[in-house]
């Protein structure tokens, strides 16, 4: 499941620590999932005491942890990953998605059950941190088109979801940004009706076609030109050296483009899934400048949150 490093203009933890946050997610999901595999595999009345339901154990401490945060200040973020007070409550699964595998049929559907309950997760870490918050737009938790991407694909791809940048005191809206082991892709989606066709031209405006109808719209390439433009130049400014590409995708749809323009790549329903499955495919790690593209970009996005209620009734920390 990809990581969903940057949400909008939402606060992120990842932005804190690029080169800790990374690894401790596949860390824990890996150890989560050994955990729900275990019990599905043995019963609930068996499964083996390696496996601890962390809901039950932060339920069981719930009142001593109120207690206590109720006359000491929260324990910050400790630079070595060390367990946090707030952090160290974090966890993929909660009550009710272990206790509903028990009508699991298939390794298949656990394994599907397992990346929904990981999807509050990813929004949690992609809007909150230790000391601040941010409110999730009701559109980001039913979207499709974010939840196929974290769901679908590996770990090692870091995700911005319509991230907004700062450039010289002003928010620019960008699109989709990926950044692999390999590259940072830029990309743009368009999807309407099942197969609809889309004319493209150097103009401001693109045909939309579908059976009965034309209608006009705005030229996707624009936005995705500005937002290639952002990463590059913040690349070339702090040595960033990965490949940047430009994609256009429609999954359920075709584009028409006689004579594309160079450098952009049309990803259309005659060879989304070859592309899509090349991606899967990659097994390579996360590398050193694949975190330094992450950290760059992050440190230039627009962020919108308030403090948590712990902290506006705890002296501030200096």
């Amino acid at each position: 499941m990809a990581q969903l490093i940057k949400l909008q203009d939402y606060v992120s933890r990842y932005a804190q620590d690029i080169y800790l946050y990374p690894s401790r997610y596949v860390r824990l999901k890996k150890k989560q999932w050994e955990g729900i595999k275990e019990k599905w595999e043995n019963g609930p009345e068996q499964h083996s005491g390696n496996f601890t339901d962390p809901l039950q154990e932060e339920q069981s401490n719930n009142i001593l942890h109120k207690l206590k945060s109720m006359v000491r200040q929260p324990e910050p973020v400790k630079e070595d990953g060390s367990q946090e007070n707030l952090e160290g409550q974090d966890h993929f699964m909660d009550a009710s998605t272990l206790n509903s595998i028990s009508n699991i049929r298939t390794i298949e559907e656990l394994k599907q059950h397992f990346l929904d309950g990981l999807l509050p997760f990813q929004l949690k870490w992609a809007s909150s941190t230790l000391t601040e918050r941010s409110f999730i737009a009701k559109e980001f938790i039913n979207d499709p088109t974010l939840k196929f991407l974290l769901q679908r694909f590996p770990d090692t791809f870091l995700i911005l979801y319509k991230p907004i940048f700062l450039l010289k005191k002003a928010p620019v809206e960008a699109e989709l940004i990926i950044i692999t082991p390999a590259s940072a892709m830029c990309i743009s989606f368009i999807e309407a009706e099942e197969d609809a066709a889309y004319v493209g031209s150097k103009g401001r405006f693109w045909i939309k076609k579908t059976r009965n109808k034309e209608k006009k719209i705005l030229n996707p390439l624009i936005a995705l030109n500005r937002t290639e433009k952002i990463v590059k130049t913040l690349f070339d400014m702090y040595g960033v050296d990965l490949p940047v590409q430009k994609l256009l995708i429609t999954r359920n749809g075709f584009i028409d483009y006689p004579l594309p323009p160079y450098g952009v790549q049309f990803i259309e329903k005659r060879n989304f899934n070859e592309w899509f499955m090349t991606l899967r495919g990659m097994k390579s790690p996360l590398k050193h400048m694949q975190l330094k593209a992450a950290q760059v970009l992050l440190q230039y996005c627009q962020t919108t949150s308030v403090r948590r209620l712990e902290w506006e009734n705890s002296p501030k920390n200096e």
